[in-house]
């Protein structure tokens, strides 16, 4: 389970299109420092926001990232369950063949 959010979704939203709709650009630790929040926080917001509009290419875009995790989540159920038919098979296996020695 993931961690709760530090700060609330409309803030973060609310402050990066304060920065990005401001001319000029205002020092991120400055808005940071007056919109109450941690300027690095601030700054990975801005990043992220810069890569989904495509002005980054250094980083995932928000929907690449949510399609990672569900690919890791869906590939760590299929590991599970492969685990699962693995222990089955052999357990059906040893019962269906009663020359097989046990171990």
């Amino acid at each position: 389970m993931a961690a709760p959010k530090k700060y609330p979704d409309e803030l973060r939203e609310r402050a990066v299109r304060l920065y990005r709709e401001s001319d000029p650009r205002p020092v991120i630790r400055q808005l940071a420092r007056q919109l109450g929040l941690y300027h690095e926080a601030l700054r990975n917001w801005i990043r992220q926001d810069e890569a989904d509009r495509g002005q980054r290419d250094d980083r995932p875009t928000t929907s690449e990232l949510e399609e990672r995790r569900r690919l890791r989540r869906e590939n760590a159920e299929l590991k599970r369950a492969n685990e699962i038919l693995k222990a089955a098979s052999a357990f059906f296996a040893s019962e269906l063949d009663p020359t097989r020695r046990r171990s």
